[in-house]
């Protein structure tokens, strides 16, 4: 009994040892640069590139513009 107790152990011990030095497979990982070179646009062709969000962004915040420009107006100059 005891000669299999520590047969077991050494079997186990072994074990540890021989998959612990495995070596592991490294993946790498290549990244690479590439210069974007933005070309010039018109007006249109800015407003054809926005998507809807961008272009109802734009259409608020006119409007709120507008009705700050009209409260400042309402509360007039104080000095």
């Amino acid at each position: 009994m005891r000669r299999l107790t520590f047969l077991t152990g050494t079997i186990l011990t072994f074990s540890v040892f021989l998959t612990s030095c495995r070596d592991t497979a490294e993946k790498e990982v290549i990244v690479k640069e590439v210069e974007v070179k933005e070309q010039v646009r018109t007006p249109e062709e800015a407003q054809e590139k926005e998507g809807i969000l961008e272009r109802t962004a734009k259409k608020v915040d006119k409007e709120v513009n507008k009705e700050i420009d009209e409260e400042i107006e309402k509360i007039g100059d104080d000095n």
